[in-house]
């Protein structure tokens, strides 16, 4: 369930999505690679993106 009619994320993927971007900040002042944790944010929005408009379709 979405957490707005606009939002194609639901609660998981938005706090899943949350966590990371905190994982991201802390691995960035650190001087890591973020590389791996910016796919999977990426990978969370393409699917989320692509349920929406696979509903919005129908």
């Amino acid at each position: 369930m979405a957490l707005t009619d606009k939002d194609p994320h639901n609660a998981r993927e938005l706090a899943r999505t949350v966590y990371l971007s905190g994982k991201l900040m802390r691995r960035q002042a650190r001087g890591k690679s973020t590389t791996a944790i910016e796919n999977e944010i990426d990978r969370i929005r393409e699917m989320a993106q692509a349920r929406e408009d696979a509903r919005n379709r129908r």
